[in-house]
């Protein structure tokens, strides 16, 4: 039997019947674009073509994963851990995470409120999965990490924005959290440092919505995969887990940045002790289980190598800041918050004339230089802002900010 196929419009039809009429779904339908992979997948064409681009786009650590970890990952190959293993993770690093709680931030976590995840972003999917109801609202910061919306729309959830900017410090305070609380509203996500401002939220703050929040019976969710990235001296938030304000708060963490295991795909969340159970059995219908050789891999992040090595590299970061801030003061735009922790800029380019996606197009055609439009991150105030990632060594950063200068110059003369 033959069948003819044949595409119209960009769909897949079987003959005269489309087996896929209701494809592609609400979701993937309403779902936008991830925007910085969009300008990464353009810098790659164009790298492809022989032009040498400078990324500042992509918050991925440029340097290779410690030779501690790469070491112990060979190991594991070799010792055979290339199976599934427990869909919690394997107990070894469940221990070893809890074991850093305890002794880097004196916070008493016990391994089995501990779900080692295929990344952050599969600790962030398992969450959703068993918190959220469809029609359940989430209240989330504006600008913030684009793919928490996909995450709570995935299983029927509603994201709810919540405008931030430079007068609370790029983080919501409690009085925006009960302003935009309804009686749909489940739980909050918190970020810090966060994404794309390198913002962190102050204890104070943070434990007074923890407490609006809990005398709701809602969650807090806390996004923590920049801890460790925090540069500034003296500051409480440097040793410290939003645990510390309450044990029973959820914290999603990830080995990718701090310990620069991107690639690897590795994470972890902790949650209270209701929730393991469920979110055990989401992980075994979902995706089994995390990499087995990243995990044995993990185990040598927490060596003392691997934090000698990751430190730093959170050195040089810290330098990347301050060179990359300054430049972009110079090259005249504006930086409201010079960041506290994470590895990013979020930069004011209104003075620039044009819109921050014409901004960030113009700069990647005709300047090699990739950076990802505030569109990404939001609606508020997002065409006045584009995101740098301090990610490229010190001598790109200073290239690329030249080119950011003649950039802004020259579309100023255009105005």
């Amino acid at each position: 039997m033959k069948f003819l196929c044949v595409v119209v419009s960009g769909r897949l039809r079987f003959g005269k019947e489309d087996p896929l009429k209701n494809a592609p779904s609400k979701w993937a339908r309403r779902q936008p674009s991830f925007k910085v992979m969009e300008v990464l997948k353009r810098a790659r064409e164009l790298e492809h073509e022989g032009r040498r681009v400078i990324h500042f786009e992509v918050g991925e650590p440029d340097f290779p994963t410690a030779s501690v970890i790469v070491e112990a990952g060979k190991r594991a190959l070799d010792d055979g851990h290339t199976g599934y293993t427990e869909a919690l993770g394997i107990p070894e690093l469940r221990d070893a995470i809890a074991d850093d709680y305890r002794s880097r931030f004196g916070t008493n976590i016990e391994s089995s409120r501990i779900a080692v995840t295929s990344g952050a972003s599969g600790a962030l999917n398992l969450l959703s999965s068993v918190l959220l109801n469809p029609g359940d609202q989430v209240l989330m910061s504006d600008p913030g990490y684009p793919c928490n919306e996909a995450f709570v729309r995935l299983v029927g959830g509603e994201p709810i924005r919540m405008p931030v900017d430079e007068s609370t410090g790029y983080q919501p305070t409690v009085e925006t959290v009960k302003e935009d609380w309804t009686a749909d509203t489940v739980g909050v996500i918190l970020a810090t440092p966060s994404n794309p401002t390198g913002a962190l939220i102050q204890t104070a703050q943070l434990e007074a919505i923890n407490d609006f929040v809990v005398e709701r019976q809602g969650f807090v969710m806390v996004d923590e995969i920049y801890q460790g990235l925090v540069y500034e001296p003296g500051m409480d938030e440097v040793a410290t887990t939003s645990l510390a304000i309450d044990s029973e708060l959820i914290v999603v963490n990830s080995f990718s940045k701090y310990f620069g295991m991107t690639g690897w795909r590795l994470g972890w969340c902790v949650v209270p002790d209701l929730l393991i159970e469920a979110l055990e059995r989401a992980a075994q219908n979902l995706y089994i289980a995390p990499s087995a050789v990243a995990q044995y891999a993990a185990l040598a992040a927490y060596s003392r190598e691997g934090f000698r090595v990751s430190e730093e590299r959170r050195l040089r970061f810290q330098r990347r800041r301050d060179l990359m801030y300054e430049g972009l003061l110079d090259a005249g735009l504006g930086v409201p918050l010079k960041p506290e922790g994470a590895c990013y800029l979020y930069a004011n380019i209104s003075s620039s004339g044009i819109d921050a996606e014409t901004f960030s197009a113009r700069l990647l055609e005709e300047y090699q230089v990739a950076v990802t439009p505030g569109t990404d991150f939001g609606s508020y105030r997002a065409q006045d802002h584009v995101r740098f990632a301090y990610t490229a060594n010190e001598q790109d950063i200073r290239r690329g900010l030249e080119q950011v200068g003649q950039a802004v110059r020259r579309f100023q003369n255009e105005v």
